[in-house]
């Protein structure tokens, strides 16, 4: 754990982790610099904590996509360590507002376990843009450095760019994809996790097509791809993952809602982090839809996809030093 986190502003200890990956936590921090930035300027100016400086911190989290729910908990929680840590000056806030996101981020830091279901089967869903198919060729090879043998399913059959897309990461991870010219999603998955039983494969990646929510006939298909692959493999797919696209902010949490009650998503990938995002969403989405955070990207490179650690993303949210 990183040094501003091993004791509170009330002084409760925390014990500080070991091995830290310092090239990945500046890539996180890098791109969270624009939020980052702000709260830096806002706790150096130095001055007494007051009112004014509540209202300054609520503005900057509100237009980091923090939400307002989440923005609330927040200033409730540092206003809480205020008093009872009898804390006077603004640089105090910073850790105070570094426990505050902690507490609010950490349930949602839940990594993706992969059982002894041969295949396991995993299911990547999101709206257009998002990034599934980049995102399924990096968890091919996420998924091959723990050891594990993975199959790819071109689901998204809308798109030809799609298919052509995820043979491409097939071939840099060296890993089958299983695809059609034409046909639905669900014939291809179906395919794919017969491929899979056949082979003895660990791992089954399925890609989607990406839809707006608000696409009824869409949304009614992909619970359709969903029951056939219950069908393939009864209790299947082991995992939903929701791909979302951290430059979208508070579309964000409605698009987790609205696939979640379609489909009761098990996982959340956010991608995207390395643009222009401000990465609160995060904090809205633990407020007000809570739902595990499996990974986050920062890159296009092949490793720039890791396991979210809540410890990492609150540090480089608020600049703090490793």
């Amino acid at each position: 754990m990183l040094g501003f986190l091993k004791k509170s502003p009330a002084g409760n200890t925390i014990e500080p982790e070991t091995s830290r990956d310092l090239g990945w936590l500046g890539r996180l921090k890098n791109s969270l610099s624009r939020t980052g930035s702000q709260l830096g300027s806002l706790f150096s100016l130095g001055g007494k904590i007051d009112e004014d400086l509540y209202e300054e911190l609520e503005t900057i989290l509100i237009t980091s996509d923090v939400g307002m729910d989440a923005s609330r908990f927040l200033l409730s929680d540092v206003r809480r360590q205020v008093k009872e840590a009898h804390l006077t000056e603004a640089a105090q806030l910073k850790d105070a507002l570094a426990h505050s996101l902690l507490k609010l981020l950490k349930p949602l830091a839940v990594p993706l376990a992969i059982n002894n279901q041969q295949p396991f089967v995993i299911m990547m869903v999101g709206v257009n843009g998002a990034g599934k198919t980049t995102s399924i060729g990096k968890l091919a090879k996420y998924f091959q450095g723990q050891g594990k043998s993975v199959l790819l399913a071109a689901g998204d059959t809308f798109r030809a760019a799609a298919r052509e897309q995820l043979m491409e990461w097939g071939a840099r991870n060296n890993v089958t994809v299983i695809a059609q010219q034409s046909g639905d999603a669900a014939a291809v998955i179906f395919d794919a996790i017969q491929a899979a039983q056949a082979r003895k494969i660990d791992v089954v990646l399925a890609d989607t097509a990406g839809r707006l929510t608000t696409q009824a006939h869409l949304m009614e298909e992909i619970k359709k791809v969903k029951r056939v692959i219950d069908k393939a493999l009864p209790g299947a797919p082991h995992e939903i993952l929701l791909v979302l696209d951290a430059n979208t902010g508070q579309n964000a949490l409605s698009q987790t809602k609205a696939f979640d009650d379609a489909l009761k998503v098990t996982g959340l990938v956010l991608t995207k982090l390395d643009g222009t995002a401000k990465g609160g969403v995060i904090a809205a989405i633990a407020k007000s839809h809570p739902l595990p955070v499996r990974f986050i990207g920062v890159g296009e490179g092949l490793d720039d996809l890791r396991p979210f650690v809540a410890e990492d993303f609150v540090a480089a949210l608020l600049g703090l030093d490793a």
